[in-house]
């Protein structure tokens, strides 16, 4: 009756979502609420919410601080090189675009952290897409794609999660693991580039003469920038001397909505202004040096997550901005995005709370491992890649891992498999893993987009689906699986 339940409550959650008929924080709410009602357990909904919050309270506090951080540092002008690298390398062309996309959320993918990848991908391109009135729906789900191959790294989570759950070194699991996840990324690359064609194709030609922002003729307290100080408001209307696009606009497509995702009328929306009052040139290596050491803490884990943006956004703000009213100034600025990520994390958390302390997950994971016939026994390492792909989708990492994996490998070991190989395989659907509703960072990225998450979710899952997949392929052709 639970594994029935549990996935009527994930079903429901997702047609709701993407109908649009509600929004996914009230989702993530009332539908798990009303769902542990109907098992009998509606008694101890406070204590399965209140255990899902105080798991993903530090994520919370991450997000809020590391929007922060990274607010302050576009605000002052630390990536406004990096912007003007991909205008110059996209030009007007929407295949680099998304190409340049997909290369921007791989590199800073590096540092193993989705929130902060998703944060600077978002904010160098988003007035880029808007500018040229391309699908920003495209520009998530291949930042999310791509974020998802790398997250593979062993300082990402997934691979030190299998090391520890299976007691193996996360080294063993990740290199030879390194040609298949390659084949994942260049099959990103496939993506962006197929999908930078249909946008192409779409948006007819191109022309981006200058780059200059465009600022509006409202009254000053009625002007408001772009994310956390990416150019500034439009009137609505095109101004003067403004490229246009000599190709019909489109009104895209079942994939691609035209409303809320870029396919709307150009609102002025431009490049980051590079006369905006928060720059702070003097300061542009300090700022540099500070990001470079913190990246570098994360990704060595000297100290908590949460605890590193902590400190780190209390030093940026003060050292910027030493006078208080600016500093209360730059928190207002990004107080839309913090409490929207942080709100829809805290109601994730009744969601995954209900979804755990009910125990349909553990019902629903063995329902489907006693599903495989004995006959595929022997090919336990293919059976995990295939289950990693809905299983990390529907369940947190830490709970897939710790969970589920164990059990796979026992069953393999039955089977003559080794626990390495189960455990590389289920590195298979971390693509797909970082567009689940379970992952407080796909929320920075929907946010800090202005895209639905229903419209990102109807998208890219059948893209990031495919590309976990093309990892299972090249994994098992190179005889890694």
């Amino acid at each position: 009756m639970l594994t029935i339940l549990g996935f009527v409550m994930i079903a429901a959650f997702l047609v709701l979502i993407m109908m649009k008929k509600m929004s996914p924080m009230a989702a993530l709410v009332l539908i798990p609420a009303l769902f542990c009602v109907l098992v009998g357990q509606g008694a101890h909904l406070g204590d399965y919410v209140l255990k899902g919050i105080g798991d993903l309270a530090p994520t919370a506090a991450m997000l809020m601080f590391a929007i922060i951080y990274f607010g302050v540092m576009i605000d002052v002008g630390l990536f406004d090189p990096i912007v003007r690298g991909i205008l110059k390398f996209c030009k007007a062309d929407p295949v680099r675009v998304v190409v340049g996309t997909a290369l921007l959320a791989a590199i800073v993918s590096l540092d193993g952290d989705g929130s902060t990848t998703f944060m600077i991908t978002v904010s160098a391109l988003y007035p880029l897409y808007k500018r040229l009135k391309m699908s920003l729906v495209v520009m998530t789900g291949v930042a999310a794609t791509a974020n998802g191959v790398m997250n593979t790294l062993p300082w990402g989570g997934p691979t030190a999660r299998a090391a520890t759950a299976l007691k193996l070194d996360a080294g063993d699991i990740f290199v030879p693991m390194i040609p298949a996840l390659a084949v994942g990324l260049v099959a990103v690359f496939a993506l962006a580039y197929v999908l930078g064609r249909r946008e192409r194709k779409r948006l007819g030609l191109l022309t981006l003469d200058d780059t200059r922002p465009v600022t509006e003729t409202l009254p000053e307290k009625e002007t408001e920038q772009v994310l956390v100080g990416a150019g500034t408001g439009g009137t609505g209307g095109t101004p003067a001397g403004t490229p246009r696009t000599t190709g019909g606009a489109g009104t895209g497509s079942d994939d691609e909505p035209a409303d809320g995702s870029g396919a709307q009328a150009d609102d002025g929306l431009q490049v980051l202004d590079p006369q905006r009052a928060t720059l702070r040139p003097k300061l542009y290596w300090f700022n540099a040096a500070l990001t470079l050491a913190l990246l570098t803490l994360l990704i060595l884990q000297t100290l908590p997550i949460p605890v590193l943006f902590l400190l780190g956004a209390a030093l940026a703000l003060t050292i910027n901005f030493p006078h208080m009213k600016d500093q209360k100034a730059r928190v207002a600025a990004h107080a839309e995005n913090v409490l929207n990520v942080s709100g829809m994390v805290f109601a994730a958390a009744v969601f995954t709370g209900v979804l755990t302390g009910t125990g349909m997950v553990e019902h629903m994971a063995r329902w489907l491992v006693s599903g495989v016939p004995d006959a595929l026994g022997p090919h336990m390492g293919i059976v995990t890649g295939v289950l990693s792909i809905p299983l990390t989708y529907f369940m947190s990492n830490d709970g897939f891992y710790f969970g589920i994996v164990p059990i796979l490998a026992e069953a393999g070991a039955a089977h003559g498999v080794a626990p390495i190989e189960i455990a590389r395989a289920s590195l298979v659907g971390q693509a797909l893993h970082m567009s689940s509703p379970l992952v407080p960072a796909v929320y920075v990225l929907v946010g800090m987009a202005k895209v639905e998450f229903g419209d990102h979710t109807r998208f890219t899952v059948k893209w990031a689906a495919l590309t976990s997949l093309v990892v299972l392929c090249a994994g098992v052709l190179f005889g890694i699986i």
